[in-house]
């Protein structure tokens, strides 16, 4: 029988560090290539971003990619090529369609530091892209304790939710054809799954049926289900 849950810890994420920043990748990225890590239905690319005060990526263009950002601690100021400028806070969301060319740029704010993960997923089809303007849109959520909420579907069938759990409390995960659940702070308890996950570990989910886990200690996932 195929193994349908698979971990990816945290310790074995491909690391990228330099001036003001260390940067986790989940999956193969720039030079670090790993022929089973190299995507998860349409997410390409899962990274764990910390920056110090000030510090970031300079300008930098994209195409042909929906990027989800979601901030764990601080602040990120985002500038583009479309005009647009503004700081993305903790607990926030912020999706870019680069459509057929964006360029932008992303830093910590002046009194940082800042954490943000940061999500690539191709697009739906070519003519998402063909001739598309960029866009880019943020949303602050109001996250209830122990609650899965969606806050982001950059394709009709791909869903990011984010559960904060208190300690000792569970949360049933979705059913998907595809399921990624990303520790982003806390700690999930011994389950039928896994041993204990902590932060920046992931389960890998296909074709499971609901599962439900457990915090041991005030805990904020990120939940990516792909129906496609």
């Amino acid at each position: 029988m195929p193994v349908t849950v698979n971990i990816r810890r945290g310790s074995a994420r491909f690391v990228d560090r330099a001036a003001g920043r260390v940067t986790h990748h989940a999956f193969a990225f720039g030079s670090h290539y790993d022929a089973e890590h190299v995507s998860f239905g349409p997410l390409v690319c899962h990274d764990d971003h910390l920056l110090g005060s000030g510090q970031g990526f300079d300008e930098h263009r994209h195409a042909d990619l929906e990027i989800v950002t979601w901030v764990v601690a601080g602040a990120v100021r985002h500038r583009d090529s479309s005009g647009v400028q503004t700081v993305v806070e903790a607990g926030s969301v912020a999706v870019l369609s680069a459509g057929s060319g964006v360029s932008h740029s992303e830093h910590a704010t002046a009194d940082g530091p800042a954490r943000f993960i940061q999500m690539w997923l191709t697009p739906e089809s070519p003519s998402d892209v063909t001739g598309a303007d960029p866009s880019y849109a943020v949303d602050r959520m109001e996250l209830p304790p122990n609650e899965l909420v969606a806050v982001a579907s950059p394709r009709s069938d791909s869903v990011l939710s984010v559960v904060r759990l208190d300690g000792r409390s569970s949360v049933t995960l979705p059913e998907a054809p595809r399921v990624h659940v990303f520790v982003a702070s806390g700690a999930l308890l011994r389950s039928s799954l896994a041993e204990p996950l902590h932060t920046g570990d992931a389960f890998l989910m296909t074709d499971e049926p609901e599962h439900t886990v457990a915090a041991g200690v005030p805990t904020e996932l990120l939940v990516w289900t792909f129906s496609g």
